[in-house]
């Protein structure tokens, strides 16, 4: 596969965070970001599948309205027409091999999801750690762009190998921290998932503007979150946060 220079220079780059020490959203993010420019695509999202409840968390998103994917992880991952299908394959697909586009764009899912941000043609690819799905690249372009390639296509799967290894290192990072975090006490407090990944972003001491670019959403935005956090917490200053785990850890 010939590649131009900028194209080259792109996935140099997404190697080299992909050899970094980054956490497992973090990793999505950075891979996201270069592939919207490298595919010439508009939007990305993420997910990790979890088996245990069937379905879909810990979202990361490029461009997305955040309103919209609660929509999806409340209903239309449940409903959804290509994402079991595309789940299923082991490498990089365009949407429309698994379903025509004069097709999609008739199923609730186009209409009332997708189209919602302008989302129009897909490529998903899901990466597995022996069997289990640890994580997955969602590349969509806008309705003024074209369908992707089978070389769009062949680009991701270049980069597949090294992307399921530094998600491999993320998350046996993770799993030694000793600290616990608010994603895994979420379901005790009510948090939603991204609730609970903006507080522990706050107990990292994450500025607002820090915390909006990681997540890629707006201050007003940001606040709602925080508000609930506190709300559903019952706390009312970032640094009870911080004492909040420290008072659960010491009780572990």
């Amino acid at each position: 596969m010939n590649l131009t220079d900028q194209e080259a220079n792109l996935i140099f780059s997404i190697m080299r965070d992909l050899s970094g020490e980054f956490d497992h959203s973090e990793v999505r993010r950075r891979v996201g970001q270069k592939m919207l420019e490298l595919l010439r695509a508009d939007y990305f999202a993420s997910y990790v599948w979890d088996d245990a409840t069937q379905k879909f968390v810990s979202c990361v998103q490029i461009n997305m309205t955040d309103d919209n994917l609660r929509q999806y992880e409340r209903y239309f991952q449940f409903h959804d027409p290509i994402t079991p299908t595309l789940q299923n394959r082991r490498k990089a697909t365009p949407v429309s091999e698994v379903m025509r586009h004069d097709s999609l764009v008739k199923t609730e899912f186009f209409n009332d999801f997708l189209k919602q941000d302008g989302l129009c043609y897909g490529m998903n690819f899901f990466a597995y750690d022996r069997g289990d799905n640890i994580g997955d690249l969602r590349i969509w372009r806008g309705a003024n762009r074209e369908d992707f390639t089978p070389r769009d296509a062949k680009i991701i799967d270049a980069v597949g190998p090294s992307l399921v290894n530094a998600l491999i290192r993320a998350r046996s990072a993770a799993e030694q921290l000793p600290s616990l975090r608010f994603v895994q006490i979420a379901d005790g407090l009510g948090f939603t998932a991204r609730e609970a990944e903006v507080a522990d972003l706050l107990v990292l001491g994450l500025t607002d503007d820090e915390i909006c670019e990681k997540l890629g959403f707006s201050k007003p935005t940001l606040r709602s979150h925080i508000a609930a956090i506190f709300r559903k917490s019952g706390l009312n200053r970032r640094t009870q946060l911080a004492q909040y785990l420290a008072e659960k850890n010491h009780h572990l």
